[in-house]
């Protein structure tokens, strides 16, 4: 409560971010119903309580905590489901850069996960995901000046 209270008082934008347990305890055996529902609804219940605890919508973003209390499994879902977070029309949060996920996906030990995560950031913004942290920011930056200038010249060439 304090914290939102800050927050408010303060003036500053808010991440929301979902994890499943605590530090110590959220890799063991997560479980969900639909990863997807039930960290969006997770969310949108945290905007909810902010905004009647006076912090308008539009300080917002939310993060669907890949890696955090997730498998996989889930990451991938979560990861190809950004409609769904968009919904509540927030900007939408992704922290994926060389997280274990990408191990599982590419056999490949954390110092070597880079193109994995410049992979997944492209994937990201052409879900319109607005902000993407990453360890290797020139890299991706560049990756996504690259997408941007093909996306956009496709797009008028389609007109």
């Amino acid at each position: 409560p304090e914290m939102v209270a800050t927050c408010v008082g303060l003036d500053v934008a808010v991440v929301c971010m979902h994890m499943r347990g605590t530090p110590q305890t959220m890799q063991d055996d997560p479980i969900y119903q639909d990863v997807v529902e039930d960290v969006a609804s997770y969310l949108e219940s945290r905007l909810d309580h902010l905004v009647s605890a006076g912090l308008p919508a539009e300080r917002v973003a939310f993060d669907p905590g890949i890696g955090f209390g997730k498998t996989a499994t889930h990451n991938l879902q979560l990861l190809s489901s950004i409609d769904r977070l968009h919904r509540a029309d927030r900007p939408v949060l992704i922290g994926h850069s060389r997280k274990r996920f990408l191990s599982k996906l590419l056999g490949r030990p954390v110092e070597e996960r880079t193109a994995g995560t410049i992979g997944v950031a492209v994937a990201l913004a052409g879900q319109g995901v607005e902000i993407i942290r990453v360890h290797d920011v020139a890299a991706v930056h560049d990756a996504l000046v690259a997408w941007r200038v093909v996306d956009e010249t496709t797009r008028r060439e389609e007109r």
